[in-house]
């Protein structure tokens, strides 16, 4: 990348290029952005955000605009910010929209069927939060919807086939093995069947059977990453134990590949150390195997698909954490 990055968003264009906005660099938390081209093979900076953000999130709309929402800015003790902004790849810029209602980071966004976006949970002054709410592209506009029955940050939210969402995990101070469903239909969450395990910093992947892999993670009580997984069955509404994966990771990266299977990569262990490990699930056996080992190990960087089925990861850090990183790789499945 032309900028070290961590904390950042990478999202999948239209026309298959990557826009990876964001994140803290070597100079603090950035405002810019650059583009990935598969088919050059390189990264070109793009215009940049119209405030500086790391731990935001990246929606891709219908119209193949990209919403950015939240994060925090450094300043103020690096608290979180209500601010959201829109890139449109046809001219290159970001440009301002409707703020939240609450200032969130560590928060989850989700597009709806409607082609509204779900935001949930998050966190401010280190405070999880329970509230909810909804952006539509046509007025710009955040509203506030239904709050959930408990405070998350660091959680997962999952679209389901049927237009639900699955929200699961995360803390609110310590961390829950609680699940609930976001019905856009009446606006409100209601209680699913909880996880075997409380973790947060998880991954959540849609399968190609509607189920929902979620795996590692961090248990707050006692400071340890996790290699368990689960799987959620939207058709009984309840978790059941997915196996192990071969490392506990948290801070990893989960990508649906085009086959059916979850590539899942790099992350932190029970020991504090960066991964450059990776392995696959495959639904089909329920087992997790070891795949191909990235050229440098890294935490908080992101991994996108990309058109023709490779998985782009893009920065991170190494050297527990102290080292950002400004590499890119492929993954060929």
């Amino acid at each position: 990348m032309t900028t070290e990055r961590k904390g950042h968003t990478a999202t999948l264009l239209a026309d298959g290029r990557v826009l990876v906005a964001g994140g803290i660099g070597s100079a603090g938390v950035l405002a810019s952005a650059e583009l990935y081209d598969p088919r050059t093979g390189s990264f070109s900076r793009t215009g940049s955000m119209t405030t500086p953000r790391s731990g935001q999130t990246a929606t891709t709309l219908r119209d193949g605009r990209v919403l950015i929402a939240g994060g925090y800015d450094g300043n103020a003790g690096g608290d979180a910010l209500a601010t959201a902004e829109i890139y449109d790849p046809k001219t290159g810029s970001f440009s301002s929209t409707g703020s939240m209602a609450t200032a969130r980071q560590t928060h989850t966004a989700t597009p709806l069927p409607d082609g509204r976006v779900l935001v949930v949970g998050g966190e401010v002054s280190v405070e999880p939060l329970a509230s909810a709410e909804l952006f539509d592209p046509a007025t710009g506009i955040f509203s506030a919807t239904g709050s959930m029955a408990a405070r998350r940050s660091r959680h997962t939210a999952t679209a389901l086939a049927d237009g639900r969402v699955l929200v699961a995990g995360g803390s609110d101070g310590s961390y829950v093995a609680s699940a609930e469903l976001y019905d856009p239909a009446t606006a409100t969450f209601v209680a699913t069947g909880s996880m075997a395990q409380a973790r947060g910093g998880q991954t959540a992947s849609s399968l190609s059977d509607g189920r929902v892999l979620v795996a590692g993670g961090n248990v707050m009580s006692h400071e340890a990453t996790i290699a368990s997984a689960e799987l959620y069955d939207p058709a009984t509404g309840a978790f059941s134990s997915a196996g192990s994966m071969t490392v506990a990771r948290d801070s990893h990266t989960s990508t649906l590949l085009t086959d059916g299977r979850v590539l899942l990569a790099g992350g932190y262990n029970r020991s504090g150390y960066d991964l450059d490990s990776a392995e696959l699930y495959d639904p089909n056996t329920g087992v997790f195997t070891a795949t191909g080992t990235m050229t440098a190990s890294r935490q908080s960087a992101t991994a996108t698909r990309l058109s023709d089925g490779r998985v782009l990861i893009t920065g991170g850090s190494t050297g527990n954490g102290s080292e950002l990183v400004s590499s890119a790789e492929l993954y060929q499945p």
